[in-house]
């Protein structure tokens, strides 16, 4: 494990992980040239998006077998082939099903990608490394937004939508070579790994992983805190602001960059307070979930445009809830033993993306159905009607709150089987500060 080689070995994984990333988001931008260009209603552009998430969540399960018997650097190659190809298809799509194979394609390398880049880690650093590395990985990687958002869309608009898709195909193909080129699974001298179980042992390993009731926690953790970022960097972000809100695509790019600036500098401070405050986790996604809900309220009940500060707050609350989220992997980790923690961890990672998908397609139902009956005014993207799409967010943070406290009373009572009784967060805050001033008054 030289550090020299190791740390190339991760930039390649991260650089892979990027472009996955650009990939994925890229879509969120050209909700307006893809309506015009295919000619699609809110719904039909909408499920592009809910199609890809639906694939990228299917395969999480799947792609974690997979990556435990081909090992990562098969998997991130083919998953930057299949998001090569699926930008190929469409940058030169000139209908709906020719677009939707498109996105479908990149929902499945982008699927590839992110686990076997996480899997490289424990077997190129030290154990006490493991961790500081894997949240460089998913902060380094959400740089990718910012691909999509800056240079991306300036493509876009200069040149137009065939030189823009071609442009992230190729940066697809980069990663290709870098990765069949450079990186390697394991240390020279490494032991190779067991051979992944067969497929009935796999079954069983996932229902007792089902059964753990922290595992569900994870779950409806990350379903409740992760999807409304995701829908509003994916969908329905670029054109809420470009359309309903009237910024330029000055204003929507530098409020992307601040999302993701946001997502970075929160994920640590986010960290930390997990590995001080293990029985608060719940908490602190319950809290992240009412500031999203505080701050949609502010923005969508604002009578007439909101001020770009507003707009500001609200992506930075949205941003958390992506470092946020993690604490459902969290969950799944202490929650599970060691060679369940992998099933364990794609079962969480389908909760967001599953509540993403059903508020990006609800969101654009809503949209066509005001525009058929005409309270939008022949306006598709107009504010009103996107005032009242936008509540779908309240229905799923509601749902998501609740099931997480419904699950949180499951884990609170294995654990007090355990001999751990969790005290109300008040009385536990009330004692923490007698012991705070204990120690003040005795003399060193």
């Amino acid at each position: 494990m030289t550090a020299p080689r190791a740390w190339l070995i991760w930039t390649i994984g991260v650089f892979a992980y990027l472009v996955a990333v650009s990939q994925r988001t890229s879509f969120g931008v050209v909700g307006l040239e893809a309506t015009e260009r295919f000619q699609a209603s809110a719904a039909e552009i909408s499920f592009f998006t809910v199609l890809q998430l639906l694939v990228y969540a299917g395969l999480q399960i799947p792609v974690g077998i997979l990556v435990d018997r081909f090992g990562s650097r098969a998997m991130i190659a083919g998953g930057a082939i299949l998001m090569c190809l699926g930008q190929l298809q469409l940058a030169f799509a000139v209908n709906i099903p020719g677009g939707v194979l498109g996105r479908v394609l990149v929902g499945a390398g982008d699927a590839m990608t992110f686990i076997s880049v996480i899997r490289l880690i424990p077997l190129w650093f030290s154990p006490a490394r493991v961790p500081l590395i894997t949240q460089l990985t998913g902060m380094s990687g959400q740089l990718g937004q910012l691909v999509s958002v800056v240079p991306f869309a300036l493509i876009l608009h200069l040149a137009g939508w065939t030189p823009a898709f071609l442009t992230l195909a190729g940066m697809s193909g980069v990663a290709v070579v870098l990765v069949l080129a450079w990186l390697r699974d394991l240390p020279p001298g490494h032991p190779r790994p067991e051979k992944v179980q067969g497929l009935r042992a796999t079954g069983a390993s996932l229902s007792r992983a089902w059964r753990q009731p922290g595992t569900r926690l994870g779950l409806w953790s990350h379903f409740t805190i992760q999807f409304s970022g995701t829908v509003f960097a994916m969908t329905w972000g670029y054109p809420f602001l470009i359309s309903a809100q009237g910024l330029d695509t000055g204003a929507v790019s530098a409020l992307m960059a601040l999302y993701v600036a946001a997502a970075m500098a929160t994920g640590p401070l986010i960290g930390r307070f997990v590995s001080r405050h293990p029985l608060r986790r719940s908490t602190m996604v319950l809290l992240i979930a009412a500031a999203t809900a505080v701050a949609w309220g502010a923005v969508l009940l604002m009578p007439g445009r909101s001020p770009l500060w507003l707009l500001a707050g609200l992506v930075v609350v949205l941003a958390i809830g992506g470092p946020g989220s993690m604490i459902g992997f969290d969950f799944a980790r202490t929650f599970n033993p060691a060679h369940r923690i992998g099933t364990a961890t794609g079962i969480v990672n389908v909760g967001g993306f599953i509540a993403a998908l059903v508020c990006i397609y609800l969101v654009g139902l809503v949209l066509d159905i005001l525009y058929s009956t005409g309270f939008s005014r022949g306006e598709l993207y107009g504010l009103e009607p996107f005032r009242i799409a936008l509540c779908v967010h309240f229905l799923l943070l509601a749902f998501g709150a609740t099931a997480v406290l419904v699950c949180r009373r499951k884990v609170r009572r294995q654990l007090a089987a355990q001999g751990v009784v969790v005290q109300p967060l008040l009385k536990s805050m009330a004692q923490q500060r007698l012991r705070n001033a204990e120690k003040r008054r005795t003399p060193e």
